[in-house]
């Protein structure tokens, strides 16, 4: 009986990092996809007899419990305080080599957004056909719907994932150069050098949740997010916060960090045609506790406050 059982933990812990990837992209949150994975495992621990395909039907079980959390969230998330982002992922712990370029597209935090455009069945039918190459029978079976129907659901979904996706830059070289250059000119204060990096439409955005201090509305314009850019981040060094470059949801980010090492928030850039065409910068502390422990931006912000009055009242 015991070699059963750790027979099967075994089974379930080689497909875990599947499983979290499924629900990931299904929920856009890191805490809520692990707490579907733990569920999944609990009623795989539950059940008397074992299923022919452990895959089948695990991947069925997290599809489930995800869309049912999404159902609920997306009531959440209507009454959200700002933008909404995904939370920040800092890697994808499934890999598969021939599916490469799918995952990577479908984890970046533009497409996470477009995902959120679908309804909870077409974004599952979505994530498990197009990224995880399921058959339609699999898919089928995981959402509980027929073939044909799951068929309808894909073609609805890829026309709404169609309309907002933006052309990306296929050399991530080239991306990470651009993203490099983009961090350097932040350290730098260096306005120009920003500005040269922003593509003419840029939006810039951050997502507080109504829980840290973030952008009262996104602000688009590569003068204007240059400007502010290059005016904030050399502030915060005075403060003796830190920019750490990283990778996140598969773009160039960064996670900034406060003088004892705390996250204070992440920032991502959506680079395509050479461009910077988003800054997304995720505050809220709620999204944050996965990548370590969480610092105090508000008080952060009234630290830079303090700052720009006493930088403003010696100019006078």
């Amino acid at each position: 009986m015991i070699g059963v059982e750790a027979s099967k933990a075994e089974e379930f812990e080689e497909l875990r990092p599947l499983l979290f990837s499924i629900a990931y992209r299904i929920l856009g949150s890191v805490g809520e996809a692990e707490d579907a994975v733990q569920e999944t495992w609990l009623r795989y621990d539950a059940v008397a007899t074992r299923p022919e395909s452990a895959k089948a039907y695990l991947s069925t079980a997290v599809t489930r419990i995800s869309i049912d959390v999404l159902r609920s969230a997306r009531v959440r998330r209507e009454a959200y305080t700002g933008p909404w982002f995904p939370e920040p992922l800092l890697s994808d712990p499934y890999q598969d080599p021939e599916r490469a370029a799918e995952l990577a597209d479908s984890v970046s935090t533009a497409a996470l957004l477009l995902l959120e455009r679908l309804s909870p069945l077409e974004r599952a039918v979505f994530v498990l056909r197009e990224v995880f190459a399921f058959g339609f029978d699999d898919v089928a079976a995981a959402v509980g719907r027929s073939q044909d129907s799951c068929r309808q659901l894909l073609v609805r979904a890829r026309r709404h994932m169609a309309e907002g996706r933006a052309r990306y830059d296929a050399d991530r070289q080239e991306r990470q150069k651009l993203a490099d250059r983009f961090f350097d000119a932040l350290r730098d204060g260096d306005v120009g050098g920003l500005r040269e990096l922003l593509a003419a439409d840029v939006q810039f955005a951050g997502d507080g949740g109504g829980k840290a201090p973030a952008l009262a509305r996104t602000l688009v314009g590569a003068d204007g997010v240059a400007k502010i850019l290059g005016t904030v981040f050399p502030q915060m060094s005075r403060i003796d916060m830190s920019l750490e470059p990283c990778e996140l949801n598969g773009e160039p980010g960064a996670i900034v960090r406060d003088r004892q090492g705390r996250v204070l928030h992440t920032m991502s850039l959506d680079v395509a045609d050479g461009r910077i065409r988003a800054v997304r910068i995720v505050v809220n502390p709620d999204k944050l506790g996965h990548l370590g422990p969480v610092g105090d931006a508000w008080a952060t912000d009234r630290e830079l406050k303090e700052l720009r009055r006493a930088a403003h009242a010696d100019g006078a």
